[in-house]
């Protein structure tokens, strides 16, 4: 098990109602929109254009299903909810049979337990199709208990011809069919299948699958929703952001988002989910005029009086440091918008659990705060008060000796043991990343005003009451350790082994004033030789190259000092560095600048060289780290066991200190040429695999953050030199031994 995986393996017209709420409603509103939305939601949209990803279509002859690539094709011409559709397109042949199925998006933290009891879904035909030439519908949970087939063209009737139609299939009609008990409201897939042979094409355009109340079935009547206000949209090269105050409330199902190009009508563009209050739309290309409406739709697709319209924007060239700004600034929006309002602190993922708040991307995301302050994102006063706000939280969390745990519930503060009943105590490395963040944010907010004074004192009492030394376990210990739990002790016993992303945990527990270290783990804990710590090495890497810390083996025509095999996936280069500033310091080993940038140099390489013949690799297209791929987390690094095909974003962006030439070739890449299907609200999606054609779903809170630091350090330094101006950095790197090196 690498590190990675030992920390993120778990086992997507009316007048106003009222011109003012009550804010706090409104906070509360949002913070359960996106949790709630997919509690009802199957499917709305597709993220590639061609074949949807969560589908299946399979035919035995004489039957026929059209399919892509054994998934179902996507209609982008006809569609309830924009952007596109599903195409369903079949012939039933006596002596054959044919399914689709159509799934449950799977992504971080979502629970299958859906709350209604109702199917519906939408369908639409260019021509009428009789109810008893319509398919069947089988439903299957998460455990693979399946339902006893249910005739379509029962609860349908006849489909007319080119109008939408609303299909509503009561749950209880679902009997089991399988030898255990099928669970209605886990439903993971929806089967479509061969009924009547009629031996004859029919079509049927398939929107808006979910399950829900019976009462909420489409009336046709105009919505009491009012229209969000405040619509804004700015254009950047090659789309435009929409941005609104929000029309939150608890009928909100989703916002739909009109569009009108070059003074031309307004139709629909997209949508955004309750929770979220902001669009991407990708025009594709320079010098489109654009201008946007947008209005709420309830859960009975009625409609709201749309919003009043934007200014018209236009797409227009913009420079490589403009390119720059604006990609921070996307992922910026992350930190500051994928928060408790109450209280500050960074949701795991979005969309997700809206209860699941991490303290690692907590810490990452204080980083992203000081470099949104200082490239006028926001103001140092917002600053200020959101990290003030973060403060706050984590002095009222639970602490395990001074450590907080790696996940906590962002409406109680109370910890959240998502990766099992072991994981319900502190998280050093987690509690690493936060001080990291914090430390930054108390030297850049060191002002002489009351509220930085105060700042400064608030986070100072916390890194001064972080128990690093209780994590050795003893005083003869030789390394620290990630977990420790009142209930379970010291169970877990996950040795703290470089080289990984955990050098910085030992860096601030050798610098603790107050609960320090000795200096000499960082060379028998970090950097140790023992057989413990070189077994773990080569236990997780499946090699003994690098297994006592030290390397020496070239890769790609590149040396490698120090790192196990080939480096390992990138976000090793990047976690402990977004603060501690790796910049001509040397220990023993290697001077950890010239390393990172080697090992971005070597992940760089083995994408070009490309030895799994992916799609989509090449100069600007690499990145080779920790995500979410298509059948889960996986900590991708460029060697045949952990290279699948998927790229990740941040890998390639959040190396730019290391590799600027070759990181600017990627972003141009990711945002030109990949822009349609990988740029969102907050930037590049987490990761996309163009040999599946899977595009991720999500954010992630520890891979936005690191972009917009690391292209700050990389500009400027800025969080290199407020982490490094701490006290205690300084006297902490010369006990270690570490000593300056101008080889760059």
């Amino acid at each position: 098990m690498t590190q990675a995986q030992g920390r993120e393996t778990p086992s997507s017209t009316s007048p106003l109602l009222m011109v003012a709420v009550v804010w706090l409603l409104l906070i509360a509103t949002a913070a359960s929109g996106q949790t709630g939305y997919y509690r009802h939601s199957i499917f709305d949209n597709s993220i590639a254009t061609d074949s949807y990803y969560y589908s299946a279509g399979k035919a035995s002859a004489p039957s026929q299903v059209e399919s892509i690539e054994g998934r179902l094709p996507v209609e982008t011409h006809e569609f309830l909810s924009p952007p596109n559709a599903l195409r369903l397109k079949w012939k039933s042949v006596t002596g054959g049979s044919w399914d689709a199925a159509v799934r449950v998006v799977d992504f971080r933290n979502r629970v299958i337990d859906f709350e209604g009891d109702t199917l519906y879904f939408w369908c639409y035909s260019e021509e009428a199709v009789l109810a008893r030439n319509l398919p069947r519908i089988r439903l299957e949970d998460n455990e693979r208990n399946f339902s006893k087939p249910v005739a379509l063209g029962r609860f349908t009737g006849d489909i007319p011809a080119r109008k939408w139609t609303q299909v509503a299939l009561p749950l209880n009609e679902f009997d089991t069919g399988s030898i255990h008990t099928f669970h209605k409201n886990h439903t993971h897939d929806v089967y479509f299948e061969q009924d009547t042979a009629d031996s004859e094409e029919h079509t049927l355009i398939l929107d808006e699958l979910k399950i829900d109340s019976g009462e909420n079935r489409a009336s046709g009547e105009m919505s009491s929703l009012p229209p969000p206000t405040n619509v804004r949209a700015v254009a950047y090269e090659r789309h435009a952001d929409v941005s609104w105050d929000p029309a939150n409330n608890k009928d909100l199902q989703f916002y739909m988002v009109y569009r009108s190009l070059d003074g031309g009508e307004y139709k629909p563009a997209g949508i955004q989910i309750p929770g979220l209050h902001r669009f991407m739309d990708y025009l594709g290309s320079t010098g489109l005029k654009a201008a946007y409406k947008v209005a709420s739709v309830d859960s009975s697709y009625r409609q709201s009086s749309l919003s009043e319209a934007t200014a018209a924007v236009a797409t227009h060239a913009i420079s490589d440091d403009e390119l720059l700004t604006m990609l921070q600034e996307a992922c910026f929006r992350y930190y500051w918008e994928a928060t408790d309002l109450h209280r500050g602190p960074i949701l795991e993922n979005i969309p997700g659990d809206e209860r699941i708040v991490a303290t690692g991307a907590t810490g990452f995301g204080v980083m992203a705060l000081i470099v949104g302050v200082d490239r006028h994102f926001i103001t140092r006063d917002q600053g200020l008060e959101r990290v003030g706000q973060i403060v706050e939280f984590f002095e009222r969390a639970p602490r395990y000796h001074g450590v907080w745990s790696h996940f906590n519930d962002s409406n109680t503060g109370k910890t959240l043991p998502v990766f099992g009943m072991f994981d319900n105590g502190g998280d050093l490395v987690e509690t690493a990343f936060l001080m990291e963040g914090l430390l930054a944010a108390r030297q850049y907010f060191n002002g002489s005003s009351d509220a930085e004074k105060n700042l400064y004192q608030r986070i100072s009492h916390l890194w001064e009451t972080v128990e690093w030394d209780w994590y050795r376990r003893s005083s003869d210990n030789d390394a620290l350790l990630w977990h420790w739990s009142p209930e379970w002790a010291w169970r877990i016993n996950h040795r703290l082994t470089g080289f990984n992303e955990v050098m910085i945990t030992y860096l601030l527990a050798i610098a603790s004033p107050t609960h320090g270290v000795p200096a000499d783990l960082y060379y028998s804990g970090w950097a140790g030789q023992s057989e413990t710590a070189t077994a773990y090495r080569a236990g997780w890497s499946g090699t003994k190259e690098g297994d006592h810390y030290a390397n020496g083996h070239v890769y790609e025509g590149i040396k490698l000092d120090v790192g196990v095999g080939s480096g390992g996936p990138l976000f090793f280069t990047h976690y402990s560095y977004m603060g501690f500033d790796p910049r001509g310091k040397r220990d023993r080993y290697t001077d950890y600048f010239i390393n990172n940038r080697n090992i971005a140099r070597i992940n760089l390489a083995y994408c070009i060289r490309n030895p799994g013949h992916f799609k989509g690799y090449g100069p600007d297209s690499w990145g080779l780290t920790a995500s979410d791929d298509q059948l889960g987390y996986s900590p991708h690094a460029p060697d045949a066991l952990d290279d699948d095909g998927a790229i990740t974003p941040t890998g390639a962006l959040a190396s730019f200190p290391y590799t600027p030439e070759a990181s600017m070739a990627a972003l141009k890449h990711f945002y030109r040429d990949l822009g349609d299907r990988i740029w969102g609200i907050y930037g590049p999606r987490d990761a996309f695999n163009l040999n599946h054609n899977w595009f991720s779903p999500i954010y992630m809170g520890l891979n936005q953050a690191p972009i917009t630091v690391m292209i700050e350090n990389y500009r400027t330094g800025l969080v290199w030199k407020n982490f490094m101006a701490n006290p205690e950095i300084a006297p902490m790197l010369k006990k270690i031994g570490f000593q300056p090196d101008n080889e760059r």
